[in-house]
């Protein structure tokens, strides 16, 4: 991903048209985080992507042992945050006495819920109890609207299956290596549209959700040309490690235009 990002960002691109630039949504993948000062899915990387005017954060659920969803990206918190047990073997309560940072899914949902636009990854893993585990989303979630205020992304479609209170339409399938079979499943069942790599989501797969009312969700531009380059393509949904800096060059642009 460096690479394509060192690559795309040497391509000078045209200036988007002033349509495309309004379209354009950005959303902050993890939060504003550098993991050193500011890590990843926290409130506070959050709290920096919506005070500089960013669109959306994406932030990832997993389960605790007594089923509270909370947001971490991997099984465990060593990568971020040192300790290696498993959140699906804490409890709540002893999660949030040893690493206070990890938020739950509800102080997510009462900060940002319903004026910053939520991208829910589900992580998959062994549920030990989908219907409650179901429910628990759903109530988090309950206040709000579902495509409006929020979209539920997954990396597997079984995914879906598990956590179904939400409309179709607010699914987003996200593909890593396998885009024609999560293109092909956005398209059977009605998604939002397709996440992935914008080197992997190109311009006739993009026709086909375009036809179908869908949308990409393209990841991961670094610099102002790879912005552009999605831009004049006309894709809306931008994920980003970068989304302040990202959201500073399409505010500039848009004073320009």
């Amino acid at each position: 991903m460096r690479v394509a990002d060192a690559c795309t960002a040497l391509v000078p691109r045209p200036m988007p048209s002033r349509a495309a630039l309004e379209r354009c949504r950005i959303i902050s993948h993890r939060g504003e985080h550098d993991n050193r000062t500011v890590m990843e899915n926290t409130l506070e990387a959050f709290r920096s992507a919506r005070d500089a005017g960013v669109w959306g954060i994406e932030c990832d659920i997993r389960f605790t042992r007594d089923l509270v969803p909370v947001i971490c990206h991997d099984p465990t918190p060593e990568r971020v945050f040192g300790p290696d047990t498993p959140v699906a073997q804490l409890d709540f309560a002893a999660l949030r006495s040893a690493l206070p940072q990890i938020p739950s899914l509800r102080e997510v949902v009462q900060e940002f819920g319903g004026s910053t636009h939520l991208m829910l990854e589900i992580k998959a893993e062994t549920w030990p109890d989908p219907p409650r585990q179901r429910d628990q989303l759903a109530r988090e979630l309950a206040h709000l609207e579902a495509a409006r205020d929020y979209h539920l992304l997954a990396l597997d479609p079984a995914t879906f299956d598990v956590f179904d209170f939400a409309p179709k339409h607010s699914h987003l399938p996200v593909a890593e290596l396998n885009v024609a079979r999560m293109s092909a499943y956005a398209l059977e069942n009605g998604c939002a549209g397709l996440g992935g790599h914008y080197l992997l989501l190109g311009k006739r797969l993009q026709r086909r959700h375009d036809a179908a009312g869908q949308q990409l969700g393209i990841g991961f531009p670094a610099s102002a040309n790879a912005l552009r380059r999605e831009l004049n393509r006309s894709i809306q949904w931008v994920f980003s490690n970068d989304a302040v800096k990202l959201q500073g060059i399409l505010d500039g642009y848009l004073t320009q235009r």
